[in-house]
């Protein structure tokens, strides 16, 4: 096990002086994904690897869980059949996956998720070395494994000790702000570089703390677009940088298709699995916190229709426009969202006492349960009194992460939103996780490989998968030299040059002072308007006509923010980066939706689309919550939307045929021979599709 190596000098352009770091790999993130693709190119004996990233410990993989995260993988335990094909169908069955995509998921499920075991990750196996299974939502088989609510956080403890052991370099506050590129006729736009923004490296001949990285293949590992919204599960601390690549003409796939959640505000905390079986109470207020009332009571005709909503919306966490219909587990979260973000009320569960259910309907008690719920709490010893004494029974766990945050959950009660919590959609990229920007490979959650709804866990799963087989192809096929310093400058220049400009401009040092302009924004203003238009038209409701307003006031912000942002000072202008990347994200975001309605897209996922000729979920709400459903088999359910931009022709949209999941040839003479003459890997598939 040797370390990375890299090379470090100091370049010059426009009369200032950067440091330039040269590696055959640039790793930009550190969170799960990330890490694992630095540990894979090390392992397959790239050394010339480097590690850029924000702040270490900052992201979502990090910082988030829920009350027993999961990491969905091949069964490994238990007499039921299992196999890659039939795990890529059932990956492939939620809508708008590529199924080749599905199978490389699959596939490489076992080998990701015993790795993590290698390296110290504590998922639980039996006496006879089996790793069991639960089911957890849209998984008919129990595949998830979980190391406990911290299991994401785990594994980027284990992985950053691994990382430490190969002595791979990491520079942390290196915000990466722009991707470097050259465009060949035949082989089109390949990235080249990054330019970072590193506050220590400000100086006399570099006010910005501009630092510039020559690198032949990178790996963009920033996680999702979690600035984009205001009620958000995603840690404050992650931001995402999925503009970086939409800039340079990155496609993006699936942007229609996120998770929302029911999450707590303070601190922000998925609110899945025990935490609802456990059949809390839900109340709103006013702002003050005066007039409390049980506000779910006047859409369900009795307590037990109600208490079996609540237990179920555990394992149906995630909102699913499918579960509103029939008094279904999510017509809790639309009641959540009407209450907060329609009404102006607070939300909040509390698990100090039983819900008390309809006007004229028994009070809750265990007998009142429906038979499944009833058992499942028997099962886990936890048919108590009240909601928090069965969920110090059935995960104690559960409490003592709450407690360790200041909260009791004995005592207080927990305010809670409808929180956008992962984006299915994102960069789109081939089998080999490579996006149409040759030698750029988008893993984790910035990568679009999910489709409309997903196994719970799938996208630990996915992250581990795309580092694996990204490292995999450049180890085997990008490992070539890099081009020398001077020939990297040209290349580089004018795009470096853009990036001085915005900078210079961004904090008044252009000699006409962005603060002297009736047009200028700050970057906060525009992240606020972000949030609140997203979580406004781009969350779980969506209407035509305001997604149509929301993606014109959204391009219109974006030019201003491209010409008038003013950070303040030099010190600050990596906000002003920020803000533009949140810009053009949910700029595209919504180009999508708008798409999507547009070709006859209603309800599906985690959205529901308004529709006077549509359907009222349940009686009691307005005639203005009728939804259109999207039906089976449609043009929107046939096709993947992909969407790219580009600053001169504009944005670019394709419906593209879903790729169906391969019948592997599993002969195994055949694969020993691709194998063993090294045919696996074909760098005609470079690029994505």
């Amino acid at each position: 096990m040797t370390g990375s190596t890299m090379k470090l000098e100091t370049v010059s352009l426009k009369g200032m002086a950067f440091p330039l770091h040269s590696a055959n790999t640039l790793v930009i993130g550190s969170g799960a994904a990330g890490l694992r693709a630095a540990i894979e190119l090390n392992e397959l004996g790239q050394q010339e690897v480097l590690m850029a990233t924000d702040r270490l410990g900052a992201g979502t993989s990090f910082n988030a869980g829920s009350d027993k995260q999961t990491f969905y993988k091949l069964s490994l335990a238990g007499a039921a059949p299992d196999s890659p094909h039939r795990m890529a169908e059932d990956l492939f069955s939620g809508g708008c996956m590529h199924g080749d995509v599905a199978l490389c998921e699959a596939g490489h499920s076992a080998a990701a998720f015993l790795g993590l075991v290698r390296m110290g990750v504590p998922f639980p196996h039996d006496r006879f070395g089996c790793y069991p299974g639960f089911k957890t939502d849209n998984d008919p088989l129990g595949r998830a494994s979980s190391a406990g609510p911290l299991t994401s956080r785990i594994m980027c403890e284990r992985l950053s000790d691994e990382v430490r052991a190969r002595r791979t370099p990491v520079l942390d506050d290196h915000s990466v702000v722009a991707l470097l590129y050259e465009d060949d006729e035949k082989r089109g736009r390949t990235v080249i570089g990054a330019v970072a923004v590193h506050p220590a490296s400000r100086g006399t001949n570099n006010p910005f703390g501009i630092v510039l990285f020559n690198a032949k293949n990178i790996i963009l590992a920033t996680g999702g677009p979690a600035g984009i919204y205001e009620d958000s599960v995603y840690p404050e601390s992650q931001r995402g940088s999925t503009g970086i690549a939409l800039e340079i003409g990155a496609a993006a796939r699936n942007l229609t298709e996120s998770q929302f959640g029911i999450a707590s505000l303070r601190p922000r905390w998925n609110l899945s699995g025990s935490y609802q079986q456990v059949v809390p109470r839900y109340v709103s207020t006013d702002k003050s916190g005066s007039g409390e009332k049980e506000f779910l009571n006047a859409f369900f005709p009795d307590m037990k229709t109600l208490a079996g909503a609540i237990f179920r919306k555990g394992y149906q966490w995630p909102f699913d426009a499918a579960r509103v219909l029939d008094r279904g587990s999510s017509l809790i979260d639309l009641l959540v969202f009407r209450e907060t973000r329609i009404l102006g009320r607070r939300v909040f569960m509390d698990y100090t006492r039983n819900p008390s259910g309809p006007d004229g309907s028994p009070v809750f008690s265990s007998a009142i349960l429906d038979e499944e719920a009833r058992i499942y709490l028997d099962n886990s010893g936890a048919l108590k009194s009240a909601p928090i004494e069965r969920l110090k029974a059935m995960n104690p766990a559960a409490c003592e992460l709450y407690s360790g945050r200041g909260v009791d959950l004995a005592k207080d009660k927990l305010e809670i939103a409808v929180c956008a919590q992962h984006l299915n959609g994102g960069l789109a990229g081939n089998i080999w996780w490579e996006s149409n920007i040759r030698h750029l490979f988008p893993v984790g959650e910035v990568n679009g490989s999910h489709g409309v709804r997903r196994p719970g866990g799938s996208a630990l799963n996915a992250g581990q998968v795309g580092a694996m087989r990204a490292a995999l192809f450049i180890a085997s096929r990008y490992s070539g030299p890099l081009p020398d310093t001077d020939r990297f400058m040209r290349l580089a220049a004018r795009r470096t040059g853009e990036s001085i400009a915005f900078a210079c401009k961004a904090s008044g040092g252009d000699g006409a002072s962005a603060a002297d302009d009736d047009d200028t924004v700050s970057p906060d203003e525009v992240i606020s308007e972000i949030k609140q238009r997203m979580t406004g038209c781009g969350a779980i409701i969506r209407e035509r006509s305001s997604v149509a307003r929301a993606r014109k006031e959204a391009w219109r912000l974006f030019s201003r923010a491209c010409a008038g942002l003013d950070a303040g000072s030099a010190a600050a202008v990596v906000q002003a980066f920020h803000a533009k990347d949140l810009c053009l994200t949910h700029a595209l975001c919504l180009e999508a939706v708008h798409e999507h309605i547009e070709k006859g897209g209603g309800s599906r996922g985690g959205c529901l689309v308004q529709d006077r000729e549509g359907v009222v979920p349940c009686s009691g709400l307005d005639p203005e919550w009728r939804f259109t459903f999207t039906e089976p088999g449609v043009f929107v359910d046939r096709k993947v939307l992909d969407v790219s931009f580009d600053m001169v022709h504009g944005v670019e949209k394709r419906w593209v045929d879903i790729r169906p999941v391969p019948t592997e040839d599993a002969w195994f003479e055949k694969a020993w021979s691709d194998y063993s003459q090294d045919r696996v890997i074909r760098e005609e598939e470079a690029g994505d599709e």
